[in-house]
């Protein structure tokens, strides 16, 4: 079954990644259910982890953060059991969703939950942790050589070259940031393997993406949230390069303070009203994630009010962001519109 990529809705981050072969009109199906939506097991996952941070740096409640990654905990189950059933009963959608050349990357969005939820249930269940982020890290390196062989196939169309991209190595970049407390003895190498082709991908696909931006058509409104997934090469690049080197030092700090200028580039751009409401606004939740707990990281090592009000303002509003789209998901949810297709 071929499809072809421009009469997709992919690029937007809509929740219907693969519009001909979704249901007809007001059809509420399992096999309208986008893989992107794993985002939101992302940025619960990063929300919860931001928490615990600060409950360790700044007293605040335990609780907090334990449930918020409780309950990303539950969500991602939820998920993975509604594209288990997806991929029974609709083989051929899932198998066109990961051949497409943008919805392809939001794959990573699965491998990058598995990671995150290690981290999350680390404390609780050590092996546990320990077989979730192996499979996460498996599942990020086949996907990563999948999606850069794709690209070197050649002849794909420049205006593909949109953030999504930028996932799959991202999904490499978070091995280091989760792997860090790992015992076995393998992981400091595969830590550095992932480091290094994150840190090389994410620049290059970087590049190729800004150069779209900058000299093709603007992004159609619906992109708008893809342009937060910017943030998050430098954001968890820089988590990641301090678990590696073993702390925060000035290389770290550039990262860290470039990401946070790629936000106020962003931010704008994303938060307009004019931008409809869907299940890709997810994507905007990840990335602030990683700013936040950088920042809160980056505020303990410099200890400076400064660090600790901006580090604070951005963790609520990370907290604020999360609020909204989790209830504006559950209404589009229980109203039959989250899994509607949009012919």
């Amino acid at each position: 079954m071929q499809i072809q990529p421009k009469e997709l809705v992919v690029p937007s981050l809509s929740i219907n990644p693969s519009v001909p072969v979704l249901s007809p009109p007001s059809v509420s199906s399992v096999r309208n259910l986008p893989v992107n939506l794993f985002a939101s097991v992302m940025g619960l996952s990063g929300l919860g982890l931001a928490w615990r941070l600060a409950h360790s740096s700044l007293g605040a409640p335990a609780l907090v953060g334990e449930a918020i990654g409780a309950f990303a905990v539950g969500i991602f189950l939820l998920l993975a059991w509604g594209y288990l059933a997806k991929l029974v009963k609709h083989p051929e959608v899932v198998q066109a969703e990961f051949r497409h050349p943008v919805a392809g990357n939001f794959f990573g969005t699965i491998a990058i939950s598995l990671l995150l939820l290690s981290a999350v249930l680390g404390p609780y269940s050590p092996p546990a942790a320990r077989a979730l982020w192996s499979v996460g890290v498996l599942a990020t390196f086949v996907l990563c050589y999948v999606v850069v062989s794709r690209l070197l196939q050649g002849q794909v169309d420049a205006s593909h070259a949109v953030p999504a991209w930028i996932v799959p190595c991202v999904a490499t970049l978070d091995i280091p940031v989760t792997g860090a407390q790992m015992p076995m003895a393998w992981v400091a190498e595969i830590n550095l393997l992932a480091g290094a082709v994150g840190a090389v991908l994410a620049l290059v696909l970087f590049a190729m993406i800004v150069s779209r931006l900058v000299h093709r058509d603007p992004l159609s409104p619906g992109m708008a949230p893809s342009l937060m997934i910017l943030v998050a090469p430098f954001a968890v690049g820089c988590l990641a390069y301090s678990n590696i080197v073993g702390g925060i030092d000035r290389f770290g700090a550039l990262l860290f303070y470039f990401a946070l200028f790629m936000f106020a580039v962003v931010a704008p751009k994303v938060f307009r009203p004019s931008v409809p409401f869907s299940a890709g606004w997810w994507a905007i939740s990840f990335p602030m994630a990683a700013l936040a707990n950088v920042a809160l990281k980056y505020a303990e090592f410099r200890a400076t009010g400064l660090h600790w009000v901006l580090a604070i303002g951005l963790l609520g509003a990370l907290s604020l962001v999360v609020a909204v789209l989790t209830l504006r998901t559950v209404r589009i949810a229980l109203n039959g519109e989250l899994l509607q297709s949009t012919r």
